[in-house]
């Protein structure tokens, strides 16, 4: 009996506490109701729509206009935007993804097995499945692109690995690769291969020999118009030893290179002239097209370079500083202190980086508009981020977000867990947020509102233009009546 009556008075508690959480939201409305870091529902700052979080960061959901995300972090996600026909699952990511955009979706664990598909820019439709790097399929409705590889024994592919086709026959005793017009036959590969196509021929068994040679010939690029594709002779000897090169035949930049390495390396151009003693690690460079001159030695710890186009001065690891009209990059103690500048048209582009990925401070600026951007890193402290409207973002702490920056999979998967404080502050709104400890500690303010919340909401406070309401221990304390012009300070 005494047992029975122990879970009688433990029942009653728990219903005592769901019917007060139920009277708060009856009070409060569904939306600004915080009992963190147990349960949370909230307007987005930076966005329009509204966030729930419950089980501190261990559940959440956002709707954001026509997008609808919800979490059990770090173990699954689910992404989705009805209007981009859009869909995004992701478990204990990145081992477990699947994308979906229109037609096209892929499926993938660890890079290893991934299903895929969708229709081609033809209007085919497409089925793929992979085991890297042991299994490759394909089956389409253009039935001339199905392919089928088991390797190393046989297979087709079309399209993978970096060329537009590849065949093999117990590989690496022969395949055979095409890149564009280019075929290569390769036997015991790389060892020897004999490559043909686009008026090209070479050969090479290496690394003991190769030669190629190719002519010149024209194309017709996307504008309509003819184009001249340059040749070349290019041999080589105990490779990486001996090298003989003849590139831009046909061009108005033809160039020659001639290399005996370590001893030596030239090469000679109308707009270039490079010479190498020891190569690499003593170099002279004459660069009219850029309008510089080069001298490095011993490479790559002294380097010096002067001229219109490029001003360089390296003593490796002490410092270095290189520039010219539109590029800086610089840096001292590398890898202590590295600074890097972009100016590109409406551009203006500049990083900060200590300890490489310690901290980092990034801006991006429109010169024309005056509008900026910046995202500064302190691994693993904080995150900060401000975007081109002015809205802005504090994470404390932030252990993946530095060396991964602007990696919504971690952002979404596993930020939560380790947000001890989030500030947020939207200047066109006027809204404003801070939250410790998975809402434990919550503040939102809008212009007309104000909600706060504290100890696991056992403490709340909420106004609005007319009305203050002040609860404890989820009961009604105090209602008043506010002049609008208190109501948010």
């Amino acid at each position: 009996m005494l047992i029975g009556h122990k879970k009688f008075k433990f029942c009653l508690r728990i219903c005592s506490w769901l019917m007060m959480v139920k009277l708060s939201f009856a009070v409060f409305g569904s939306d600004g109701f915080v009992a963190g870091p147990l349960f949370g529902q909230f307007s987005l700052t930076l966005d329009s729509g509204h966030r729930t979080e419950a089980v501190g960061p261990f559940f959440y959901s956002q709707e954001i206009d026509s997008g609808k995300t919800w979490a059990i972090p770090p173990l699954f996600s689910h992404d989705s935007d009805p209007a981009v026909e859009m869909k995004e699952y992701n478990v204990l990511y990145p081992v477990l993804t699947c994308e979906r955009f229109g037609t096209e979706y892929r499926w993938q664990l660890g890079q290893l097995l991934s299903f895929s598909g969708g229709e081609d820019p033809r209007g085919f439709s497409e089925k793929r499945f992979t085991l890297f790097p042991l299994y490759f399929q394909q089956r389409s409705s253009n039935a001339s692109e199905n392919y089928t590889a088991l390797v190393p024994f046989y297979g087709h592919l079309k399209n993978r690995l970096f060329r537009d086709g590849i065949f093999f026959v117990m590989f690496p005793i022969y395949s055979e690769t095409r890149k564009r017009d280019v075929i290569t036959e390769n036997y015991l590969y790389p060892f020897f291969d004999v490559s043909r196509g686009n008026g090209m021929h070479g050969w090479q068994f290496w690394p003991l020999v190769g030669a190629k040679h190719k002519v010149v010939t024209t194309q017709t690029n996307g504008f309509g118009e003819v184009e001249t594709v340059a040749g070349y002779d290019k041999f080589f000897a105990l490779w990486p030893i001996h090298f003989y090169q003849n590139t831009g035949i046909g061009t108005g930049d033809p160039a020659k290179f001639r290399a005996d390495l370590p001893f030596y390396a030239v090469l000679r151009s109308p707009k270039r002239d490079s010479t190498s003693v020891l190569w690499p690690f003593f170099t002279w460079v004459d660069d009219r097209e850029e309008k510089y001159h080069e001298w490095e030695g011993p490479y790559p710890l002294v380097v010096v370079a002067r001229g219109a186009g490029k001003t360089t001065t390296r003593v490796w690891p002490l410092f270095s500083r290189a520039h010219n009209d539109t590029l800086e990059s610089d840096y001292y103690l590398w890898p202590l202190y590295r600074y890097d500048w972009l100016h590109s048209g409406a551009l203006d582009y500049r990083r900060t980086r200590i300890l490489i990925y310690l901290f980092a401070n990034v801006t991006e600026k429109n010169v024309d508009t005056g509008s900026q951007r910046r995202r500064v890193d302190l691994w693993p402290f904080f995150d900060y981020h401000r975007d081109f409207n002015g809205n802005q973002r504090l994470q404390i702490l932030a252990l993946i977000e530095p060396v991964l920056p602007n990696n919504q999979g971690v952002e979404r998967n596993w930020s939560p867990l380790w947000s001890l404080w989030r500030s947020e502050s939207n200047p066109q709104s006027g809204a404003t947020s801070q939250s410790l400890l998975w809402n434990f500690y919550r503040r939102d303010r809008s212009p007309g509102a104000k909600n706060f919340s504290l100890l696991f909401g056992l403490f709340q406070y909420q106004s609005d233009a007319k009305l203050g309401k002040l609860r404890l221990l989820y009961l009604s304390a105090l209602k008043w009546h506010l002049p609008a012009e208190t109501a948010t300070k």
